[in-house]
């Protein structure tokens, strides 16, 4: 029941914060991206490293999986893999990559409840996992511009899928901007402005603009 009494500023827990999420990019292979018809591919690409990057700014735990990367899908995108060379990357033959011990041990061992999700196929290597990780008490937040099926209605459909069990459509820069939260977070502004100019788009360019006519303080 609502109570004026209790209103403050102050964040809903519902929102993503460094220390309440993990990342799970699942199967971002040349043979998946091969299949993927849902939207440009190197846009995909570009969102996917741009919300990789958000995860190193903000120490975000990260955990990458591929799906028979010797013998069918090749290895993780090159790229993705660029930003997180210490991790392992843990190989499945499961296309539920949640039906994989080491996987799920992985996600467990950040002790984090909020899965920010991104992979190939949306239909089958997203649905899966995501599915089974809301049933078993998660919270997933699906990025879908980081995401690809093999075509529109396949993507969508998907997409609609998880939504109606309970996981939550994001975009790249949302996540990030959700993370950063507030222009005064000077640790980590600084890297959040890079990752913009490099991923954004127009919001990139802006600013780069910004920055240029009104100074290197110019924020948002």
């Amino acid at each position: 029941m609502f109570d004026i009494a209790q209103v403050k500023a102050a964040p809903s827990k519902d929102l993503l914060t460094p220390d309440n999420s993990v990342m799970l990019f699942v199967d971002h292979q040349p043979q998946m991206f091969f299949g993927t018809g849902s939207g440009d591919r190197a846009a995909i690409i570009n969102s996917t490293v741009g919300l990789a990057k958000a995860a190193r700014a903000f120490d975000v735990p990260a955990v990458l999986t591929t799906v028979a990367a010797e013998s069918f899908s090749g290895p993780l995108l090159p790229q993705l893999a660029e930003v997180f060379p210490k991790n392992e990357i843990i190989d499945r033959t499961t296309m539920n990559a949640w039906e994989d011990e080491a996987l799920v041990a992985a996600v467990k061992a950040t002790g984090r409840k909020k899965i920010i999700l991104s992979g190939l196929w949306t239909e089958v290597c997203l649905v899966l996992p995501a599915l089974s990780a809301l049933e078993q008490g998660y919270e997933v937040y699906v990025v879908t511009d980081a995401s690809g099926g093999v075509s529109p209605a396949a993507h969508e459909h998907a997409l609609q899928r998880m939504i109606a069990a309970g996981a939550v459509p994001v975009t790249w820069v949302q996540v990030l901007l959700e993370l950063q939260r507030d222009w005064a977070r000077q640790e980590t502004y600084g890297d959040v402005m890079e990752i913009v100019k490099a991923h954004a788009g127009a919001y990139g360019l802006g600013v780069v603009y910004a920055q240029s006519v009104i100074g290197a303080h110019a924020a948002g």
